[in-house]
């Protein structure tokens, strides 16, 4: 992330990211050493860190602060304890205004470079289906894009950002080129119609096949494991340049890629992982203060054209308090 304001703010910034980013989950392997090594160039980060998540704690306790005010104290003390609590709500919800446009930047600010370098890119919330000029047919999820480096010996594909579903138009008479998607130093050759590339939640890739097969090869070969497998239909596997490719049973295919048919689709996932994927589709950012809250599982099938609805039912169903800002819905 890069701002033109002054140091200060830029580290300001990056450190609302962080506590954004923390809020919502454990971070993954990649996510921990980037900020290990933020942490570790400038001293001034673990301040401007520990002020970040402080805010998102004292916000966390917004709801709560008029339930916990004092039983009638002496009438001359009740107006001096009132301008206490309305004098701590305005200084959080200042400090985190702050907090709030930075999130809001960070979030826009990838779709925008997306949209600069990819041939097809989707904006957030945006799920569309493009053709191609092979007359392949791909499903682009929220905050994907694709670039094309077809040439006369194959059609390439380059996904550079989330997921999408490829519908292979077969190789023919006419078309003998095979069809291949990248993404992440790997790559997947269309042996079928229908298979899914998408991001893997510990950084990596994840290739799940709807329809047929596919051969996944990566470029180079892993510190363990395999670096080729074929894929059936049903089947999904995960890869990285650490532990190269291996079947991943658990994740199944059709009610990962539901996205496709404007659902989302959960199993007993954890309520921080729900709300990760809802930041995907719905304006505004979805944060968790509670830990136990963000642990506790949840099953459903949500529509993407209402998750205002959707999120609404889950702070029912959990008993759940909600706090609304400009940009920001806090679940406690």
């Amino acid at each position: 992330m890069t701002s033109q304001n002054s140091p200060e703010q830029a580290i300001r910034e990056q450190a609302a990211e962080w506590a954004v980013l923390r809020s919502a989950g454990p971070l993954n392997s990649e996510q921990a050493q980037a900020l290990a090594r933020w942490l570790a160039c400038d001293p001034r980060h673990a301040r401007a860190l520990d002020f970040a998540q402080a805010t998102w704690a004292d916000l966390g306790r917004l709801g709560r602060m008029d339930q916990s005010a004092p039983i009638a104290p002496p009438a001359l003390a009740r107006p001096l304890a009132g301008r206490r609590r309305r004098s701590r709500l305005r200084w959080a919800l200042s400090t985190t205004a702050l907090l709030v446009l930075a999130v809001v930047g960070v979030e826009q600010a990838p779709s925008v470079a997306l949209a600069l370098r990819a041939d097809y890119a989707t904006a957030k919330g945006e799920v569309r289906q493009v053709t191609l000029p092979d007359g392949s047919r791909v499903d682009l999820d929220s905050q994907s894009g694709i670039k094309l480096a077809y040439n006369d010996s194959e059609r390439r594909v380059r996904l550079l950002a989330g997921e999408a579903v490829f519908t292979v138009a077969a190789v023919s008479g006419a078309e003998q080129r095979p069809f291949v998607v990248e993404r992440a130093g790997g790559s997947s050759r269309a042996l079928g119609t229908r298979f899914v590339v998408g991001p893997e939640p510990d950084g990596g890739t994840w290739v799940g096949m709807l329809e047929h097969s596919v051969a996944v090869t990566l470029q180079a070969t892993p510190q363990a494991g395999s670096s080729e497998q074929v894929l059936k239909e049903g089947q999904s596997l995960r890869y990285d340049a650490a532990h190269g490719i291996r079947p991943w049973p658990e994740q199944e295919v059709r009610r990962a890629s539901a996205w496709q048919r404007g659902v989302l689709v959960f199993e007993r996932e954890p309520l921080a992982e729900v709300a990760a994927q809802l930041n995907r589709y719905r304006s505004g950012h979805v944060l968790i203060s509670d830990r136990a809250l963000a642990r506790r599982e949840v099953s459903g099938m949500f529509r993407l054209d209402n998750l205002d609805a959707a999120l609404a039912m889950l702070t029912e169903e959990l008993k759940a308090s909600r706090l609304d800002l400009p940009g920001l819905t806090l679940i406690y």
